[in-house]
């Protein structure tokens, strides 16, 4: 991603075509964070290009979804533009006397990456109601479901923790067949769920979920680190409490990025503490995969973290490969919206090494 360094000629007119370079520029535009004569190239651009023109909007439906002024977020203000509207969403930032959206509830840190994936889509939701009217709750986000039917998935996903930690379930029960495997129960328990939602109007799922999810961040186990590291299984997984928060963080912002694409609306990823978190987990699962038949690997998530992962050369430091990938990239390849052949990465060494690695990756994917 390109830094918007606030010079006149941070934007030369003649770069316009590469629509990648010009989103940050609009991003910072829309934040009246640009100089006369950037903001001059840009229009010049806009009213010739369709594309970025629609990128624009979506951007400016953005800085509208946040409402977070320059500067409101939790960052340093050393970083761009972009990191403002990060931490905006996902800490539910608002201007002084708004009350339209909730601040992520106070958490306990293993618990901090879920209230604000929890704020994040609870400040999206308002705008599925807004241009367009209550047909966008029908508009098709991912597998055969809509808005409407995402929200109820996450309404059952949440449900298997949510349940574990004491909360009563809000859609009637799945019975449970002996001997039945995890995940067919699953599968049976997400289409249930999904088929009685949509029996009533979006507004009661919305409601049913945001009350799921916050007597989840009320939970003692949300706020003490201790009860949290008590494992239990859950979906095939046995992990500590404190991690299967993690999870949850995961995929929920995972589907808020699904319904912000098919409603066009740009969704950042959670702020590099929150995002630290969710890669380590995935990494932690990676490796478990892997296990120590595989060749060694040294993965880097740029900026997170280096892990050797793989068989016994991996103690020692001798690795068949290096990979690296940007960690907005390694999530997205592990939470299934990236393919193992077009995720961008850079590697050395072992190719055939580093496809495992790839592919173990995106194996994870359940969402």
């Amino acid at each position: 991603m390109s830094t918007h360094s606030g010079q006149d000629d941070a934007y030369d007119h003649d770069d316009a075509d590469d629509h990648d370079a010009l989103r940050d520029l609009v991003a910072a535009a829309a934040f009246d964070a640009v100089t006369p004569a950037e903001r001059e190239s840009m229009a010049r651009h806009l009213g010739d290009c369709a594309e970025c023109a629609a990128e624009a909007d979506r951007l400016r439906e953005t800085v509208r979804l946040l409402d977070v002024p320059p500067g409101d977020g939790t960052g340093t203000g050393a970083g761009t533009v972009a990191d403002d509207v990060v931490a905006g969403l996902f800490h539910g930032r608002r201007r002084p006397g708004r009350t339209s959206r909730p601040p992520a509830t106070p958490v306990a840190e293993h618990a901090a990456a879920y209230a604000g994936a929890v704020a994040a889509l609870t400040a999206l939701l308002p705008e599925v109601d807004g241009t367009g009217g209550p047909g966008r709750w029908k508009v098709p986000v991912v597998h055969d479901w809509n808005v409407q039917a995402t929200l109820a998935h996450l309404l059952a996903a949440d449900e298997q923790l949510a349940v574990r930690l004491g909360v009563e379930p809000r859609v009637p029960p799945s019975p449970f067949v002996d001997g039945e495997h995890w995940e067919t129960y699953w599968n049976r328990r997400t289409a249930d769920t999904v088929r009685h939602e949509l029996r009533y109007p979006p507004e009661h799922t919305s409601a049913a979920w945001q009350a799921q999810a916050a007597a989840l961040l009320a939970a003692p186990e949300a706020h003490d680190p201790e009860r949290a590291a008590r494992p239990v299984e859950l979906m095939g997984m046995r992990l500590p409490v404190a991690e299967h928060f993690a999870v949850r963080a995961f995929e929920t912002w995972i589907h808020t990025d699904d319904i912000g694409r098919a409603l066009g609306l740009h969704v950042p990823p959670p702020p590099a503490p929150q995002l630290a978190w969710l890669v380590g987990l995935a990494v932690g699962a990676l490796g478990q995969i892997l296990g120590p038949a595989a060749p060694p690997v040294r993965l880097t998530v740029t900026g997170i973290g280096e892990w050797t992962l793989g068989g016994a050369d991996a103690g020692t430091g001798q690795v068949r490969a290096e990979l690296a990938l940007e960690p907005v990239e390694f999530c997205f390849l592990a939470g299934g919206r990236r393919a193992p052949a077009t995720a961008v990465h850079t590697a050395t060494g072992d190719a055939a090494a580093v496809r495992n690695v790839l592919e173990r990756t995106a194996s994870l994917a359940w969402l």
